[in-house]
């Protein structure tokens, strides 16, 4: 009899086990919508590299993804810029020790309408712009129509580097239009003859055209050199140094493929 009900144990527990397989190991990434399609680029590639593994993504600005970490939402946290101190001081009163992995280099270029005849600024007229001080692209050798100002929102990585190496801490002219993505911002400024706004490298299309900055054209390769002005590293930040999948997924990310897919999502690779 306990031969029997034995059997039935065990020929119960391989119908679970076939009913029910095991769970899919998990991997959270959320933050910076600039890192976003090169984190949805990898994600792809290694999921089809491990079909056990499932990788959701988020976007929501650079500091929702250090937030995440903190919080212990997520793995990963991407961001478009490096993590401030009192973010470190909060992460650190929790137990949580956020370390940065630089996964690739960036530029932010100025954008406007593809209609727009201006195709140069320097960096001290970007600054008057967004100032509110240059209000007509007339001024500028465009046309007499109304500047309109669109920024991106204060959680963005590259609002951040925007502030820091074009404004130089100036404030933003609070009449600005502000949106929360990279993409927000391109749909906007390709709705809106006037407008210019800045995106970062990979987001640029056909339905914005860049401007120079100085004369230089913001490439990989200026970028690269240090001659085009602002640019930026992008970093994940995990808790602690890497460990089991969260370092596979990344030293996949860093390997010589990995950083081919972040060529491939417009950025550019560090090695």
């Amino acid at each position: 009899m306990k031969s029997i009900i034995k059997s039935g144990v065990v020929a119960l527990c391989l119908t679970l086990g076939a009913a029910f397989p095991a769970l899919a190991e998990e991997l959270v990434l959320k933050g910076s919508t600039t890192v976003l399609p090169i984190a949805q680029k990898v994600a792809e590639a290694y999921m089809k590299l491990h079909p056990d593994v499932k990788i959701s993504l988020s976007g929501g600005g650079s500091s929702n993804g250090i937030k995440a970490i903190v919080d212990g939402t997520a793995d990963i946290g991407n961001a478009s810029r490096f993590i401030k101190s009192k973010e470190i001081k909060l992460a650190t009163s929790k137990g949580v020790y956020p370390v940065p992995h630089r996964i690739a280099l960036d530029c932010i270029v100025p954008v406007v309408n593809p209609g727009n005849p201006v195709g140069d600024l320097t960096m001290e007229q970007l600054k008057n712009i967004y100032l509110g001080k240059i209000k007509n692209w007339k001024e500028l050798g465009g046309a007499n129509a109304k500047i309109v100002v669109i920024s991106r929102d204060t959680s963005s990585g590259t609002f951040e580097v925007w502030e820091k190496l074009v404004m130089k801490k100036a404030r933003v002219i609070p009449s600005a239009l502000t949106v929360p993505s990279n993409g927000g911002l391109v749909q906007a400024v390709s709705a809106t003859p006037g407008a210019i706004g800045y995106i970062a490298l990979g987001y640029v299309n056909e339905e914005v055209k860049t401007l120079s900055v100085n004369r230089v054209q913001g490439t990989p390769g200026t970028t690269r050199t240090g001659q085009y002005s602002i640019s930026r590293p992008l970093f994940m930040f995990t808790n602690g140094w890497i460990k089991g999948r969260t370092a596979d997924f990344m030293n996949y990310l860093l390997s010589e493929k990995g950083q081919q897919l972040v060529k491939e999502a417009g950025s550019i690779p560090v090695y």
